[in-house]
């Protein structure tokens, strides 16, 4: 039997959820926009009334004002998308096991062997679409394909804009429907190889599938010959429920409320990070031995910033280690520029089950001292127990334990 997969995204996912709970709203222009006080004041779902006005997601709510000036505007409610996303994964699982999450508002499900229990492929779509739309109120496209990343182009190039939000992409209409595209709609695209490829010669799909596999892998090895099979529709890998559950690296990231300046302002936003980075190590039961630092300079019109990242000797999960190593590569690089935001990550992940002691870094008093915040703070919130630097105008320890993802819960 061959492979049926499916891709379902749901139409402007925090916008439907909005209008969904709010019968109020439909009818009308909705947009979800963080908030611009704190300079997050970017366009995060905008409903189709609003789109046809010209709002475009990740664009500044001041642009999104001018362009439809009658738009409720509402902040965004983390928890409940992230309620709403488990309630639709719920629903998709009724109809096959084979359900893998791509992100808050797109699952992948393999439903070759449901055939028999829900007929064909585009009778499960509909269904599937009538049962998420009962369940909460929320429109889904689908994309049909014999493999995952067919069956997302189906969805991205066609479904989201036909009539019946449904398409069958397959290698009986591959050639017709998808090889005439721009080079820039196919997965894993991004504007910078599509520049690369411009420059090739190579500006639609079919072109890229035809292209010499050799010439491709000459120039970026693997990625290039990966980029010749999703032209022409290859794709091996399998619809798993247990994609994120080995994480390789985990990471904060966040946008001050204000342009910071001085090393001693940025130490702080440093250590708050390192400590949330530390946390979720340890609670997935991790240690990690490479610190990236990013950040990313105040003036948009000439970008400053950077990436830098260093290996420690041991591998860790414990907040000091990680900012000194954090701190360390920010002040060797820093340009003495004011900053807007910064990142940590931790990479190289291992289990935390085993690992090398060390005569010189009292590793096991740093684990009890640790593991006694993380029971406060699971008991008693994340702001229970924070660093005194966190009390400084310059923390956001407590700001940031009222979001999820960087926005309100």
């Amino acid at each position: 039997m061959k492979k049926v997969i499916f891709l379902v995204d749901m139409q402007t996912f925090y916008a439907s959820v909005e209008k969904a709970d709010n019968p109020k709203f439909q009818g009308k222009p909705l947009i979800v926009s963080g908030d611009p006080e704190r300079r997050s004041g970017i366009i995060l779902a905008a409903c189709p009334l609003a789109k046809e006005a010209g709002v475009k997601t990740a664009e500044p709510l001041w642009q999104a004002k001018i362009k439809c000036s009658e738009a409720i505007i509402v902040r965004p409610r983390m928890q409940r998308y992230i309620e709403v996303s488990y309630q639709i994964t719920q629903i998709l699982e009724q109809f096959t096991d084979l359900v893998e999450a791509f992100s808050i508002d797109e699952q992948f499900l393999d439903v070759t062997g449901s055939q028999r229990l829900f007929g064909d492929p585009l009778e499960i779509a509909q269904r599937l679409q009538i049962a998420i739309q009962e369940g909460t109120g929320v429109y889904s496209r689908i994309g049909i394909g014999p493999n995952k990343v067919l069956a997302k182009i189906a969805c991205d190039a066609f479904a989201k804009k036909n009539k019946e939000g449904i398409f069958q992409l397959d290698s009986a209409n591959m050639k017709e429907q998808m090889w005439p595209l721009p080079i820039g709609k196919m997965f894993g695209v991004g504007s910078r190889m599509e520049h690369h490829l411009g420059r090739m010669g190579i500006q639609r799909i079919g072109q890229l599938a035809q292209f010499p596999v050799h010439i491709l892998k000459k120039r970026w090895g693997i990625n290039g010959e990966v980029l010749w099979q999703i032209a022409n529709g290859i794709d091996y890998s399998p619809v798993t429920v247990n994609t994120h559950v080995n994480q390789k690296a985990i990471g904060h990231q966040t946008t001050l409320p204000r342009d910071y300046g001085t090393l001693e302002e940025i130490k702080v936003i440093l250590l708050e990070l390192s400590e949330e980075v530390a946390q979720r190590v340890r609670a997935k039961n991790y240690r990690g031995n490479t610190v990236s630092v990013g950040v990313r300079g105040a003036d948009f019109e000439n970008p400053t910033g950077f990436h830098r990242q260093v290996k420690l000797t041991t591998p860790t999960n414990f907040g000091m280690d990680i900012f000194k190593a954090a701190f360390k590569l920010f002040c060797t690089h820093w340009d003495r520029l004011p900053i807007r935001s910064a990142g940590i990550t931790l990479s190289q992940l291992q289990s935390a089950d085993s690992f090398q002691l060390s005569l010189f870094d009292f590793s096991m008093r740093k684990e009890e001292l640790n593991q006694a915040m993380d029971v406060i703070r699971s008991k008693y919130g994340q702001t229970a127990i924070v660093r005194a630097s966190s009390l400084t105008k310059s923390g956001q320890a407590f700001a940031r334990a009222e979001k999820i993802g960087g926005h309100y819960k």
